[in-house]
């Protein structure tokens, strides 16, 4: 399964972003292999309908679960349509703190429609 964590930079150590469509970097980490990789977002500064255009990066990336502080609306029905289940971190730490968080099932889901 390949997981998408909102990042203010790259790799494991960064702080979670809370913004999905706005957040710096997104991080994919595949669990069968334990491998990550950051990509910078290029639609951190898009005028309009960076919600959408973001969850098409994911669904090119092989994502099926995104974790991240929140989901616009656009956004929202873009995942629930792509089939990209979203579940919301608060806290303040690391992308792995929030894969830890997600592996023990302490993350609530995001509603999506």
């Amino acid at each position: 399964m390949i997981i998408c964590i909102t990042a203010r930079a790259s790799g494991m150590d960064a702080p979670v972003e809370q913004r999905f469509a706005r957040a710096p970097y997104f991080v994919f980490v595949d669990t069968e292999s334990g491998k990550s990789e950051s990509i910078e977002n290029p639609l951190i500064s898009a005028a309009g309908g960076a919600g959408p255009r973001a969850v098409q990066l994911l669904s090119q990336a092989g994502a099926t679960v995104l974790i991240t502080g929140q989901v616009g609306g656009n956004a929202a029905r873009a995942l629930a349509a792509g089939g990209i289940k979203a579940y919301a971190y608060r806290g303040s730490g690391s992308v792995a703190d929030a894969l830890a968080e997600y592996t023990a099932r302490n993350l609530q889901p995001i509603p999506l429609s």
